[in-house]
């Protein structure tokens, strides 16, 4: 499930103090929501890479970019095309026990790639990976099994071949 105007914006920035600050100003200035931000090291431990999807118009989108290669900090700035990419998502749903909630589980953990964290008398912990759309639709199923808390990581995603990320 592809939503309009979605856009997952790949930076690799210099592993300093203050980037995310600098980066996430440029999205604000243009008024484009942050929906998801995962930042994690890369194989040289100088640089780190930044994993931002949004939402807004391609055109705000592009300025962004363009602003924010132009940080000092920032080596490389763009938008990934998911069809050239690995995307994938962690999420983390609580929700009460009983064997109905049980047996949804256990029928749906191929499908959807959950399992079964935590388990006591009142509650469990799924843990699910997957693409956003599969976490979203797991997401919009687990709800009627009183879902208690959610917590997800936001994407992360790598280019495909031999194109860098």
């Amino acid at each position: 499930m592809n939503k309009p105007n979605i856009h997952t914006i790949s930076v690799l920035v210099a592993n300093k103090p203050g980037v995310l600050v600098r980066i996430a100003l440029v999205f604000a200035r243009r008024g484009y929501n942050i929906d998801s931000l995962v930042v994690s090291p890369t194989v040289n431990p100088r640089f780190s890479r930044m994993t931002i999807t949004a939402k807004g118009d391609p055109e705000t989108l592009e300025q962004i970019i363009k602003n924010a290669a132009k940080l000092i900090d920032v080596i490389h700035c763009g938008e990934h095309d998911l069809t050239h990419s690995i995307e994938k998502e962690l999420a983390l749903f609580k929700i009460k026990a009983s064997y109905a909630a049980k047996a949804f589980i256990n029928k749906h953990s191929r499908k959807f790639h959950v399992k079964i964290n935590d388990a006591s008398q009142s509650y469990l912990i799924i843990e699910q990976t997957g693409t956003t759309a599969e976490l979203d639709e797991f997401e919009g199923l687990i709800k009627k099994y009183d879902l208690v808390e959610m917590v997800r990581t936001g994407k992360v995603l790598m280019a495909k071949g031999k194109e860098s990320t």
